[in-house]
């Protein structure tokens, strides 16, 4: 009866410890392809994590390139424009503004073309002058310039215009710019080409 029990005994604990084993090698395997489930997942976050930040960084060097590319273009183009500008402002303005701070010049040329305008419409015209020429050119203008074109001439002289003069009907409904700074923007025009052209080749 002692060696029934005792063999029981001994199967009850084999059998045991038999599915003790089995049970602690599943939990082992279960627990290691958790692990190794785990470390992949983990593996394949940190690529795509890395994949991303690096075309993240490669758009923003892109983009940084870009800006830099661009920003250089519009500070030569800003360069080449101030070149071209000083270059311009040095030759045609200067001149143009002493040539017509002349009295003499700006008669033939007031002359030339308040002719052209009494030609087109018979009325009065009026003129506004630089306040520097008024000494010289209000007489001309009231007596001799009346009577060249058989009209009425109104002046006005002011501060304003440095050179040049406006003109226009009396009456006051439009008039032509004919300052020192129109002069200047009209040549300014035609040498802007014929500038770059020289100073850079386009």
């Amino acid at each position: 009866m002692q060696n029934k029990l005792q063999e029981l005994t001994d199967k009850l604990y084999q059998e045991g410890l038999s599915k003790g084993k089995e049970e602690g090698a599943q939990i082992l395997a279960d627990a290691k392809a958790q692990a190794e489930k785990l470390i992949a997942d983990a593996q394949a976050q940190a690529a795509s994590i890395t994949a991303k930040a690096q075309a993240d960084a490669d758009s923003l060097r892109s983009k940084a390139a870009s800006d830099v590319r661009m920003a250089s273009e519009q500070a030569l183009q800003a360069t080449k424009k101030d070149i071209e500008n000083i270059l311009i402002d040095s030759i045609v303005k200067e001149g143009v503004k002493s040539e017509l701070a002349s009295a003499d010049l700006l008669k033939e040329i007031i002359l030339a073309v308040a002719k052209n305008f009494s030609a087109q419409e018979s009325c009065d015209l009026a003129l506004v002058l630089p306040e520097s020429l008024k000494a010289e050119t209000e007489p001309w203008l009231t007596k001799e310039l009346s009577t060249k074109l058989g009209a009425g001439v109104k002046a006005e002289f002011t501060k304003k215009i440095a050179g040049g003069f406006n003109i226009g009907p009396a009456d006051g409904s439009w008039f032509v710019s004919l300052t020192d700074e129109a002069f200047s923007a009209l040549i300014c025009e035609y040498l802007r080409p014929v500038t770059k052209k020289l100073l850079f080749g386009e």
